[in-house]
């Protein structure tokens, strides 16, 4: 009996793709808003007393994790303790990291008190990116499902593919990424809301110009301030994202080299590895379709599949697919990507982060930019107005590659103890995973404090995920249980770091990078330079 006789037909709909729009397209908006006033011309809103601003992160006596991903729907595996969404790298949804190294709380350390703080944060969980694996991956399906006289059949754990639509958008936030960023404006009202009493004027809060980082921040003020008040509580910098324009927030628009083979670097040491782990794979799954010839490429755009479709959408079938150990191996496929493309392996990740240390070293020192240099747009940070240097809370939004560059440029060492990752095998004591550094909704805390308690600063520490960061690979930070380091001098070491890294050489200049390449300072060699 023919194979295509054993297995069911793919109907001609496979793989296309299937949009909504809302609200519906002749909906009546303007011409009835006279009979749904809002709440400030109705009125009668009740007792409206305000209570005191929360301080958590001071006075309760344990730490609040994140640990959910509700309302999403957490794959079937046979492993009961592996949770496939820590798996999925930058596409992961963001959760409390237990550790990096130091077993610290993120509490404020006894004695001391918070002075001010410093949130950089990713947006959240969006549609994947135009022209990316997952699009094509739906075309190709559909290429086949419709190919004249022929189509495809699948059965098994593909059987799915039959009917499947390519359901998701490009880009923009999706309800569950929405969702992350709200609930991150609420915990961190809970837990650093106090420090709203020290303003002397309203807060003004950064954002890129892309509509997924525009509503990330929007929906984080609507957190943080309250849904009817919040666009009168504070003040929304957004500030263009496009190339030509400086943006510390969005650093490779103003650095050729994060657009060009040097970044494509990391897409080139991941896919080696994907040629590696894949290839059981596709010897397991390639007989269970007829007509529809699977590659490393297709199967990698599957998983990926598993993520967007999960976190748009809240299940995905594609999950069910792989097993654990192919899980790991996506998961390292996507740190060696952000590991050479925008990481410490790339000569270029410095450069592009470093834009961000000047802007904190101008916010921690009180001294205005007024040099042009790097990414950082001097038009906005030399002017009071769009850029405070007084304020209490500052809070930046900005992407994960970007976010990735940032850390590198601060050096902190910890996340990069194990040195260059190899590609044709996970090493055993692994320290770079992208879930914990760059996942959706991922924030960067740092706390300025005062110790002993006197409202003077004098020790600033960093948090990443909830998981406070070791500073020891900073010049002249000291090892310290709490992971604090003497701000002055935190900030000197950053300005030695500003110093020492080569915008225009690194972002501007043509070279090659080196092969094997060692670089974990996100910096070209010194010493290979002509």
């Amino acid at each position: 009996m023919a194979l295509s006789l054993l297995f069911p037909k793919a109907s001609t709909f496979a793989g296309s793709t299937s949009t909504a729009v809302f609200p519906p397209p002749n909906a009546t908006l303007v011409d009835v808003d006279s009979f749904f006033p809002d709440a400030s011309k109705v009125g009668y809103p009740g007792p409206t007393a305000t209570g005191d601003e929360p301080e958590a992160i001071a006075t309760a006596p344990t730490f609040a994790h994140v640990d959910s991903i509700f309302p999403l729907i957490q794959p079937n595996k046979s492993t009961p303790n592996f949770d496939i969404t820590q798996h999925w790298g930058n596409l992961s949804p963001w959760q409390s990291v237990s550790s990096f190294g130091l077993d610290a709380s993120p509490l404020i350390p006894s004695g001391c008190e918070l002075t001010q703080v410093h949130l950089l944060h990713r947006h959240g969980a969006r549609y994947p990116t135009t022209n990316s694996a997952t699009p094509n991956f739906a075309t190709k399906v559909h290429a086949a499902a419709t190919a004249a006289g022929k189509g495809f059949s699948a059965s098994g754990p593909l059987e799915f593919l039959n009917t499947w639509k390519f359901r998701l958008g490009a880009e923009i936030l999706t309800p569950f990424g929405r969702s992350e960023l709200f609930n991150l404006g609420v915990g961190f009202s809970v837990k650093y809301g106090d420090l709203l009493k020290d303003f002397k004027d309203l807060p003004v809060f950064r954002t890129t110009s892309e509509a997924r980082m525009v509503d990330s921040a929007l929906h984080f003020a609507a957190g943080f301030f309250g849904v009817q008040t919040y666009q009168q509580d504070y003040h929304q910098l957004i500030m263009i994202e496009s190339q030509g324009f400086n943006n510390s927030l969005d650093p490779s628009s103003m650095c050729p080299n994060a657009n060009d083979n040097i970044s494509a670097f990391g897409t080139t040491q991941g896919n080696k590895w994907a040629e590696i782990y894949l290839q059981p794979t596709l010897k397991r799954l390639q007989p269970f379709v007829e007509g529809l010839d699977l590659e490393v490429a297709d199967l990698n755009a599957m998983q990926q599949l598993c993520a967007y479709e999960t976190v748009a959408l809240g299940y995905s079938a594609f999950c069910e697919i792989f097993t654990e150990e192919e899980w790991k191996g996506f998961e390292y496929y996507l740190d060696l990507i952000f590991w050479y493309g925008a990481g410490p392996g790339s000569p270029a990740s410095s450069a592009q982060g470093i834009g961000y240390v000047e802007e904190l070293v101008s916010r921690l020192t009180q001294t205005p930019i007024t040099t042009p240099r790097s990414t950082v747009n001097v038009t906005l940070a030399s002017n009071n107005v769009t850029f405070p240097l007084n304020q209490p809370i500052y809070v930046d939004a900005s992407h994960d590659t970007a976010m990735s560059t940032i850390f590198v440029a601060m050096n902190f060492t910890s996340l990069v103890d194990n040195g260059p990752l190899p590609t044709d095998h996970i090493p055993k004591r692994q320290t770079y995973f992208v879930n914990q550094i760059a996942p959706f909704a991922t924030n960067l805390v740092g706390q300025v404090l005062s110790c002993p308690a006197s409202g003077t600063p004098t020790h600033i520490r960093w948090i990443l995920n909830d998981a406070v960061l070791p500073l020891t690979g900073i010049e002249g930070c000291k090892s310290n249980k709490d992971g604090m380091c003497e701000l002055p001098t935190f900030i000197k070491a950053m300005e030695q770091r500003i110093e020492e890294v080569d915008f225009e050489f690194d972002c501007f200049g043509n070279y090659t990078i080196p092969s094997p390449d060692e670089i974990v300072d996100g910096q070209f060699p010194k010493n290979l330079r002509k």
